[in-house]
Protein backbone atom coordinates (compact mmCIF):
# COMPACT_ATOMS: atom_id res chain seq x y z
CA UNK A 1 0.00 0.00 0.00
CA UNK A 2 1.50 3.32 -0.95
CA UNK A 3 2.25 6.03 1.48
CA UNK A 4 -1.23 7.90 2.83
CA UNK A 5 0.43 11.47 1.80
CA UNK A 6 1.57 10.13 -1.90
CA UNK A 7 -2.33 8.52 -2.07
CA UNK A 8 -3.44 12.37 -1.16
CA UNK A 9 -1.20 13.93 -4.26
CA UNK A 10 -3.17 11.46 -6.93
CA UNK A 11 -6.40 13.82 -6.88
CA UNK A 12 -4.72 17.18 -7.49
CA UNK A 13 -1.91 15.39 -10.03
CA UNK A 14 -4.51 14.32 -12.37
CA UNK A 15 -5.97 17.57 -12.17
CA UNK A 16 -2.70 19.15 -13.33
CA UNK A 17 -2.68 16.56 -16.12
CA UNK A 18 -6.35 17.18 -17.51
CA UNK A 19 -5.40 20.94 -17.09
CA UNK A 20 -2.48 20.15 -19.74
CA UNK A 21 -4.39 18.43 -21.37
CA UNK A 22 -6.72 20.85 -22.02
CA UNK A 23 -3.77 23.41 -22.43
CA UNK A 24 -3.39 21.58 -25.47
CA UNK A 25 -5.83 20.85 -27.09
CA UNK A 26 -7.80 24.21 -26.39
CA UNK A 27 -5.39 26.66 -25.70
CA UNK A 28 -4.12 28.32 -22.30
CA UNK A 29 -7.55 29.48 -20.67
CA UNK A 30 -8.50 26.49 -21.16
CA UNK A 31 -6.09 24.89 -19.00
CA UNK A 32 -6.21 26.96 -16.17
CA UNK A 33 -9.87 26.84 -15.97
CA UNK A 34 -9.99 23.31 -15.53
CA UNK A 35 -6.62 23.04 -13.07
CA UNK A 36 -8.33 25.72 -11.45
CA UNK A 37 -11.75 24.10 -11.10
CA UNK A 38 -10.38 21.21 -10.17
CA UNK A 39 -8.02 22.51 -7.70
CA UNK A 40 -11.18 24.14 -6.11
CA UNK A 41 -13.30 20.79 -5.80
CA UNK A 42 -9.95 18.80 -4.40
CA UNK A 43 -10.30 21.58 -1.87
CA UNK A 44 -13.78 21.32 -1.02
CA UNK A 45 -13.92 17.90 -0.78
CA UNK A 46 -11.09 17.80 1.68
CA UNK A 47 -13.35 21.25 3.99
CA UNK A 48 -16.07 18.42 4.02
CA UNK A 49 -13.79 15.95 5.38
CA UNK A 50 -12.16 18.34 7.76
CA UNK A 51 -15.77 19.47 8.46
CA UNK A 52 -16.81 15.38 9.63
CA UNK A 53 -13.29 15.42 11.76
CA UNK A 54 -14.30 18.67 13.69
CA UNK A 55 -18.22 17.50 14.19
CA UNK A 56 -16.62 13.81 15.88
CA UNK A 57 -14.02 15.73 17.23
CA UNK A 58 -16.39 18.42 19.15
CA UNK A 59 -19.22 15.73 20.02
CA UNK A 60 -20.24 13.03 22.35
CA UNK A 61 -17.45 10.33 23.74
CA UNK A 62 -19.76 8.02 22.22
CA UNK A 63 -20.13 9.56 18.64
CA UNK A 64 -19.32 7.35 15.77
CA UNK A 65 -16.07 8.17 13.91
CA UNK A 66 -16.94 9.19 10.04
CA UNK A 67 -16.29 7.16 7.58
CA UNK A 68 -14.94 8.98 5.00
CA UNK A 69 -13.83 8.61 1.27
CA UNK A 70 -10.71 7.70 -0.14
CA UNK A 71 -7.16 9.54 1.76
CA UNK A 72 -9.74 10.25 4.26
CA UNK A 73 -11.10 6.72 4.02
CA UNK A 74 -7.81 5.67 5.51
CA UNK A 75 -7.49 8.74 7.72
CA UNK A 76 -10.56 8.17 9.31
CA UNK A 77 -10.11 4.04 9.40
CA UNK A 78 -7.15 5.03 11.89
CA UNK A 79 -8.65 7.09 14.25
CA UNK A 80 -11.56 4.58 14.69
CA UNK A 81 -8.71 2.03 15.68
CA UNK A 82 -6.73 4.19 17.96
CA UNK A 83 -10.73 5.04 19.61
CA UNK A 84 -11.63 1.76 19.81
CA UNK A 85 -8.09 0.39 21.34
CA UNK A 86 -8.98 3.42 23.44
CA UNK A 87 -12.39 2.16 24.75
CA UNK A 88 -10.60 -1.34 25.47
CA UNK A 89 -8.59 0.32 27.48
CA UNK A 90 -10.78 2.40 29.28
CA UNK A 91 -13.09 -0.64 29.46
CA UNK A 92 -10.06 -2.82 31.11
CA UNK A 93 -9.39 0.11 33.43
CA UNK A 94 -13.00 0.81 34.44
CA UNK A 95 -13.37 -3.25 35.47
CA UNK A 96 -9.94 -3.26 37.01
CA UNK A 97 -11.05 -0.13 39.60
CA UNK A 98 -14.74 -1.69 39.90
CA UNK A 99 -12.52 -5.37 40.75
CA UNK A 100 -10.03 -2.93 43.23
CA UNK A 101 -13.21 -1.25 44.77
CA UNK A 102 -14.80 -4.77 45.48
CA UNK A 103 -11.70 -5.96 46.68
CA UNK A 104 -11.65 -3.02 49.10
CA UNK A 105 -15.26 -3.52 50.19
CA UNK A 106 -14.85 -7.48 51.48
CA UNK A 107 -11.66 -6.26 53.13
CA UNK A 108 -12.85 -6.18 56.55
CA UNK A 109 -10.51 -3.05 57.59
CA UNK A 110 -11.47 0.53 56.51
CA UNK A 111 -9.39 1.96 53.57
CA UNK A 112 -9.44 5.64 52.03
CA UNK A 113 -7.83 7.23 49.48
CA UNK A 114 -6.41 10.88 50.37
CA UNK A 115 -4.66 13.39 47.72
CA UNK A 116 -1.80 15.15 48.67
CA UNK A 117 -3.67 17.72 51.01
CA UNK A 118 -5.07 14.41 52.44
CA UNK A 119 -8.34 15.01 51.33
CA UNK A 120 -10.48 12.00 50.89
CA UNK A 121 -10.72 10.89 47.42
CA UNK A 122 -12.48 7.80 47.74
CA UNK A 123 -13.67 5.46 50.95
CA UNK A 124 -15.29 2.00 51.58
CA UNK A 125 -18.20 1.32 54.04
CA UNK A 126 -16.10 -0.21 56.51
CA UNK A 127 -13.77 3.50 56.98
CA UNK A 128 -17.17 5.56 56.63
CA UNK A 129 -18.88 3.47 58.95
CA UNK A 130 -15.81 3.72 61.60
CA UNK A 131 -15.08 7.17 61.05
CA UNK A 132 -18.32 8.86 60.95
CA UNK A 133 -18.10 9.87 57.36
CA UNK A 134 -20.04 9.64 53.96
CA UNK A 135 -18.58 9.78 50.50
CA UNK A 136 -21.33 11.34 48.99
CA UNK A 137 -21.05 14.65 51.10
CA UNK A 138 -17.26 14.36 51.86
CA UNK A 139 -15.22 13.41 49.17
CA UNK A 140 -12.91 15.94 48.58
CA UNK A 141 -12.95 17.11 52.31
CA UNK A 142 -9.49 17.64 54.23
CA UNK A 143 -9.65 14.42 56.45
CA UNK A 144 -8.11 16.50 59.41
CA UNK A 145 -11.54 18.20 59.32
CA UNK A 146 -13.57 15.55 59.78
CA UNK A 147 -11.75 12.99 62.44
CA UNK A 148 -10.74 15.95 64.73
CA UNK A 149 -8.87 13.13 67.56
CA UNK A 150 -6.26 15.05 68.60
CA UNK A 151 -4.00 12.00 68.41
CA UNK A 152 -4.95 11.23 64.77
CA UNK A 153 -4.53 15.23 63.39
CA UNK A 154 -0.80 15.08 65.11
CA UNK A 155 0.14 12.00 63.32
CA UNK A 156 -1.68 13.24 59.99
CA UNK A 157 0.54 16.64 60.38
CA UNK A 158 3.75 14.87 61.66
CA UNK A 159 4.64 12.82 58.72
CA UNK A 160 5.74 9.89 60.12
CA UNK A 161 3.87 7.20 58.46
CA UNK A 162 5.79 4.02 59.85
CA UNK A 163 3.67 3.09 62.95
CA UNK A 164 0.21 3.51 63.23
CA UNK A 165 -1.83 5.29 65.83
CA UNK A 166 -4.46 4.30 68.27
CA UNK A 167 -7.69 6.58 68.60
CA UNK A 168 -11.60 6.24 69.54
CA UNK A 169 -13.78 5.46 67.17
CA UNK A 170 -16.41 8.67 66.17
CA UNK A 171 -19.57 6.50 66.30
CA UNK A 172 -19.56 3.45 67.68
CA UNK A 173 -18.41 3.78 71.98
CA UNK A 174 -15.95 1.84 72.92
CA UNK A 175 -14.44 1.12 70.11
CA UNK A 176 -10.89 0.80 69.24
CA UNK A 177 -9.20 1.63 65.82
CA UNK A 178 -5.85 1.43 64.35
CA UNK A 179 -4.74 3.77 61.99
CA UNK A 180 -1.90 3.77 59.60
CA UNK A 181 -1.44 5.67 56.58
CA UNK A 182 0.51 4.18 53.48
CA UNK A 183 1.80 6.77 50.49
CA UNK A 184 1.67 5.33 46.80
CA UNK A 185 1.70 6.35 43.58
CA UNK A 186 2.46 10.57 43.53
CA UNK A 187 2.13 11.88 46.48
CA UNK A 188 -0.96 9.67 47.35
CA UNK A 189 -1.86 8.27 50.45
CA UNK A 190 -3.53 5.09 51.62
CA UNK A 191 -5.02 4.89 55.38
CA UNK A 192 -5.84 1.65 56.86
CA UNK A 193 -8.33 1.83 59.41
CA UNK A 194 -8.73 -1.67 61.98
CA UNK A 195 -11.03 -2.35 64.81
CA UNK A 196 -8.72 -3.66 66.92
CA UNK A 197 -10.99 -3.75 70.16
CA UNK A 198 -11.05 -7.37 70.69
CA UNK A 199 -7.51 -7.15 70.00
CA UNK A 200 -6.82 -4.50 73.13
CA UNK A 201 -9.17 -6.61 75.59
CA UNK A 202 -7.09 -9.47 74.45
CA UNK A 203 -3.84 -7.33 75.66
CA UNK A 204 -5.96 -5.78 78.84
CA UNK A 205 -6.47 -9.01 80.03
CA UNK A 206 -3.08 -10.21 80.03
CA UNK A 207 -2.00 -7.11 81.31
CA UNK A 208 -4.35 -8.16 84.30
CA UNK A 209 -3.63 -11.66 84.68
CA UNK A 210 -0.16 -11.17 85.29
CA UNK A 211 -0.56 -8.27 87.65
CA UNK A 212 -3.55 -10.11 89.28
CA UNK A 213 -1.43 -13.83 89.40
CA UNK A 214 2.04 -11.63 90.31
CA UNK A 215 -0.34 -10.11 93.56
CA UNK A 216 -2.09 -13.25 94.50
CA UNK A 217 1.75 -15.17 94.86
CA UNK A 218 2.60 -12.08 96.33
CA UNK A 219 1.00 -12.31 99.53
CA UNK A 220 1.97 -15.81 100.31
CA UNK A 221 5.65 -15.61 99.42
CA UNK A 222 6.06 -12.62 101.41
CA UNK A 223 4.35 -14.58 104.29
CA UNK A 224 6.43 -17.48 104.10
CA UNK A 225 10.04 -15.27 103.76
CA UNK A 226 8.43 -13.44 106.52
CA UNK A 227 8.41 -16.47 108.89
CA UNK A 228 11.79 -17.88 107.13
CA UNK A 229 13.57 -14.98 108.60
CA UNK A 230 11.84 -15.16 111.90
CA UNK A 231 12.84 -18.51 112.68
CA UNK A 232 16.45 -17.83 110.90
CA UNK A 233 16.58 -14.59 113.16
CA UNK A 234 14.64 -15.53 116.71
CA UNK A 235 15.45 -18.01 119.07
CA UNK A 236 11.32 -19.85 119.55
CA UNK A 237 10.32 -22.09 121.71
CA UNK A 238 8.27 -25.33 120.02
CA UNK A 239 5.22 -24.16 120.69
CA UNK A 240 6.03 -20.81 118.30
CA UNK A 241 7.95 -23.02 115.80
CA UNK A 242 4.65 -25.59 115.05
CA UNK A 243 2.93 -22.24 114.78
CA UNK A 244 4.88 -20.63 112.38
CA UNK A 245 5.31 -23.59 110.31
CA UNK A 246 1.75 -24.23 110.19
CA UNK A 247 1.14 -20.68 108.51
CA UNK A 248 3.83 -21.39 106.20
CA UNK A 249 2.35 -24.68 105.30
CA UNK A 250 -1.37 -23.03 105.21
CA UNK A 251 0.13 -20.30 102.49
CA UNK A 252 2.15 -22.82 100.85
CA UNK A 253 -0.82 -24.86 99.92
CA UNK A 254 -2.52 -21.44 98.96
CA UNK A 255 -0.10 -21.27 96.72
CA UNK A 256 -0.15 -24.76 95.02
CA UNK A 257 -4.00 -24.47 94.27
CA UNK A 258 -3.39 -21.44 92.08
CA UNK A 259 -0.90 -23.02 91.10
CA UNK A 260 -3.31 -25.62 90.34
CA UNK A 261 -6.21 -23.79 88.98
CA UNK A 262 -3.58 -21.85 86.55
CA UNK A 263 -2.25 -25.11 85.33
CA UNK A 264 -6.01 -26.33 84.74
CA UNK A 265 -7.39 -22.88 83.47
CA UNK A 266 -4.57 -23.46 80.52
CA UNK A 267 -4.77 -26.62 79.93
CA UNK A 268 -8.37 -25.95 79.20
CA UNK A 269 -8.02 -23.44 76.97
CA UNK A 270 -5.35 -25.11 75.23
CA UNK A 271 -5.88 -25.73 71.70
CA UNK A 272 -3.67 -28.82 71.73
CA UNK A 273 -5.97 -30.27 74.42
CA UNK A 274 -9.15 -31.65 72.70
CA UNK A 275 -12.06 -32.55 74.69
CA UNK A 276 -12.69 -36.50 75.01
CA UNK A 277 -15.77 -37.82 75.28
CA UNK A 278 -16.82 -40.93 77.10
CA UNK A 279 -20.47 -42.05 78.64
CA UNK A 280 -20.88 -42.27 81.71
CA UNK A 281 -23.91 -42.26 84.47
CA UNK A 282 -24.45 -39.09 86.28
CA UNK A 283 -25.76 -40.65 89.61
CA UNK A 284 -21.94 -42.10 90.55
CA UNK A 285 -20.76 -38.64 89.72
CA UNK A 286 -23.70 -36.73 92.18
CA UNK A 287 -22.89 -39.14 94.73
CA UNK A 288 -19.35 -38.18 94.62
CA UNK A 289 -19.63 -34.33 94.71
CA UNK A 290 -22.35 -34.39 97.22
CA UNK A 291 -19.77 -36.59 99.49
CA UNK A 292 -17.05 -33.89 98.74
CA UNK A 293 -19.22 -31.38 99.66
CA UNK A 294 -19.94 -33.01 103.03
CA UNK A 295 -16.25 -33.47 103.62
CA UNK A 296 -15.53 -29.91 102.78
CA UNK A 297 -18.46 -28.42 105.04
CA UNK A 298 -17.31 -30.46 108.22
CA UNK A 299 -21.03 -30.53 109.12
CA UNK A 300 -20.94 -27.04 109.50
CA UNK A 301 -23.90 -27.14 106.78
CA UNK A 302 -27.10 -29.40 105.47
CA UNK A 303 -26.13 -30.65 102.57
CA UNK A 304 -29.16 -31.66 100.70
CA UNK A 305 -29.08 -34.42 97.05
CA UNK A 306 -32.09 -34.51 94.92
CA UNK A 307 -31.49 -36.27 91.72
CA UNK A 308 -34.61 -36.30 89.26
CA UNK A 309 -33.26 -38.48 86.69
CA UNK A 310 -31.05 -40.92 86.17
CA UNK A 311 -29.16 -40.51 82.78
CA UNK A 312 -25.75 -41.27 80.69
CA UNK A 313 -23.85 -38.57 80.33
CA UNK A 314 -21.39 -37.84 77.06
CA UNK A 315 -18.36 -35.65 77.93
CA UNK A 316 -14.96 -35.60 80.21
CA UNK A 317 -15.75 -36.77 83.39
CA UNK A 318 -13.11 -35.38 85.14
CA UNK A 319 -13.72 -32.04 83.37
CA UNK A 320 -17.50 -31.87 84.64
CA UNK A 321 -16.68 -33.09 87.95
CA UNK A 322 -14.11 -30.39 88.40
CA UNK A 323 -16.57 -27.80 87.60
CA UNK A 324 -19.40 -29.44 89.78
CA UNK A 325 -16.45 -29.08 92.41
CA UNK A 326 -16.24 -25.71 92.12
CA UNK A 327 -19.74 -24.54 92.19
CA UNK A 328 -19.86 -26.93 94.89
CA UNK A 329 -17.07 -25.59 96.90
CA UNK A 330 -18.09 -22.22 95.85
CA UNK A 331 -21.32 -22.68 97.96
CA UNK A 332 -20.29 -23.99 101.18
CA UNK A 333 -17.47 -20.96 100.93
CA UNK A 334 -20.09 -18.09 101.06
CA UNK A 335 -22.72 -19.96 103.06
CA UNK A 336 -22.28 -19.26 107.15
CA UNK A 337 -22.30 -22.40 109.16
CA UNK A 338 -26.11 -23.87 109.57
CA UNK A 339 -26.91 -22.82 106.36
CA UNK A 340 -28.45 -25.18 103.56
CA UNK A 341 -26.82 -26.16 100.13
CA UNK A 342 -29.05 -28.11 98.09
CA UNK A 343 -27.49 -30.74 94.92
CA UNK A 344 -30.01 -30.61 91.96
CA UNK A 345 -29.98 -32.61 89.16
CA UNK A 346 -32.73 -33.49 87.02
CA UNK A 347 -33.74 -34.09 82.73
CA UNK A 348 -35.71 -31.05 81.05
CA UNK A 349 -38.50 -31.66 78.86
CA UNK A 350 -36.60 -30.91 75.55
CA UNK A 351 -34.05 -33.26 76.46
CA UNK A 352 -31.18 -30.98 78.37
CA UNK A 353 -29.69 -31.63 81.66
CA UNK A 354 -29.61 -29.45 84.00
CA UNK A 355 -27.21 -29.52 87.12
CA UNK A 356 -28.06 -26.90 90.03
CA UNK A 357 -26.28 -25.83 93.10
CA UNK A 358 -28.51 -23.46 95.37
CA UNK A 359 -27.57 -22.22 99.11
CA UNK A 360 -28.73 -20.17 101.94
CA UNK A 361 -25.28 -17.73 101.95
CA UNK A 362 -24.66 -14.33 101.64
CA UNK A 363 -25.74 -13.68 97.94
CA UNK A 364 -24.47 -11.63 95.07
CA UNK A 365 -25.05 -7.68 94.03
CA UNK A 366 -26.57 -7.64 90.12
CA UNK A 367 -24.15 -5.75 89.76
CA UNK A 368 -21.52 -8.32 90.45
CA UNK A 369 -23.17 -11.41 88.45
CA UNK A 370 -21.81 -11.03 85.21
CA UNK A 371 -18.29 -10.45 86.01
CA UNK A 372 -17.87 -13.73 87.95
CA UNK A 373 -16.42 -15.74 85.62
CA UNK A 374 -14.16 -13.77 85.00
CA UNK A 375 -10.19 -14.72 86.25
CA UNK A 376 -9.53 -13.35 89.84
CA UNK A 377 -12.82 -11.34 89.67
CA UNK A 378 -13.93 -11.10 93.46
CA UNK A 379 -16.72 -9.34 95.04
CA UNK A 380 -15.24 -9.11 98.35
CA UNK A 381 -11.15 -9.75 97.94
CA UNK A 382 -10.80 -10.35 101.96
CA UNK A 383 -13.69 -12.35 102.47
CA UNK A 384 -12.72 -14.52 99.31
CA UNK A 385 -8.38 -14.82 100.81
CA UNK A 386 -10.19 -15.90 104.03
CA UNK A 387 -11.80 -18.61 103.09
CA UNK A 388 -8.91 -19.92 100.73
CA UNK A 389 -10.66 -18.97 97.23
CA UNK A 390 -7.87 -18.81 94.43
CA UNK A 391 -10.31 -16.33 91.99
CA UNK A 392 -10.02 -18.86 89.39
CA UNK A 393 -12.72 -21.51 89.95
CA UNK A 394 -15.77 -19.92 88.06
CA UNK A 395 -13.27 -19.09 85.22
CA UNK A 396 -12.50 -22.84 85.17
CA UNK A 397 -16.17 -23.76 85.33
CA UNK A 398 -16.84 -21.38 81.86
CA UNK A 399 -13.85 -23.21 80.04
CA UNK A 400 -15.46 -26.32 80.74
CA UNK A 401 -18.69 -25.71 80.15
CA UNK A 402 -17.91 -23.82 76.82
CA UNK A 403 -15.85 -26.95 76.00
CA UNK A 404 -19.36 -28.89 76.56
CA UNK A 405 -21.43 -26.38 74.33
CA UNK A 406 -23.26 -26.03 78.10
CA UNK A 407 -24.32 -22.84 79.67
CA UNK A 408 -23.94 -21.35 83.35
CA UNK A 409 -26.95 -19.61 84.73
CA UNK A 410 -26.72 -17.19 88.07
CA UNK A 411 -29.49 -15.94 89.92
CA UNK A 412 -28.98 -14.32 93.56
CA UNK A 413 -30.17 -12.50 95.77
CA UNK A 414 -28.33 -10.17 98.31
CA UNK A 415 -28.78 -11.47 101.74
CA UNK A 416 -30.66 -14.88 100.11
CA UNK A 417 -28.44 -16.84 98.68
CA UNK A 418 -27.83 -17.98 95.10
CA UNK A 419 -28.32 -20.53 92.75
CA UNK A 420 -25.36 -21.69 90.15
CA UNK A 421 -26.81 -24.23 86.87
CA UNK A 422 -25.49 -25.57 84.28
CA UNK A 423 -27.36 -26.63 81.44
CA UNK A 424 -25.88 -29.09 79.46
CA UNK A 425 -27.47 -29.85 75.53
CA UNK A 426 -29.71 -32.67 74.80
CA UNK A 427 -27.24 -34.16 72.19
CA UNK A 428 -24.82 -34.94 75.64
CA UNK A 429 -27.67 -36.50 77.99
CA UNK A 430 -29.24 -39.93 77.93
CA UNK A 431 -32.04 -40.31 80.45
CA UNK A 432 -32.16 -43.89 81.71
CA UNK A 433 -34.90 -45.57 80.82
CA UNK A 434 -37.50 -46.27 84.48
CA UNK A 435 -38.43 -49.85 85.42
CA UNK A 436 -42.32 -49.54 84.10
CA UNK A 437 -40.59 -48.15 80.57
CA UNK A 438 -38.38 -51.05 80.05
CA UNK A 439 -41.70 -53.49 80.29
CA UNK A 440 -42.83 -54.28 76.55
CA UNK A 441 -46.07 -52.62 75.80
CA UNK A 442 -47.54 -55.94 74.37
CA UNK A 443 -47.40 -58.88 76.73
CA UNK A 444 -48.07 -61.36 73.80
CA UNK A 445 -44.70 -59.95 72.67
CA UNK A 446 -43.24 -61.99 75.55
Amino acid sequence: MPPLWLTGLLAPAATIVLGALAWLAFGAGWGFAVVAVGLIAVALWHLVHIAELHRWATGGLDASVPEGRGVWRHAFSAIYRRVRTRVAVQRDLAHTIARFRSAAEAIPDGMIVLDAQNRIRWANQHAQRQLAITLDTDTGAPLANLVREPEFVRYLDGGDFTDSVVVPSQREAGVTLSIQLVPFGLDEKLLICRDITQLEAVARMRRDFIANVSHELKTPLTVVSGFVETMQDMDLDDKQRRRYLQLMQDQSRNMQRLVSDLLTLSALESEQNPLLDMSFAVVPLLLEVSADAKSLSRGDHEIVLHIGDAATLTGNRDELASALGNLMSNAIRYTPPGGRITIEWRVDPDGSGTFSVTDSGIGIAPEHVPRLTERFYRVDRSRSRATGGTGLGLAIVKHVLLRHQAELEITSQLGAGSTFSVRLPAKRVRRALSEAEQLPSDPANV
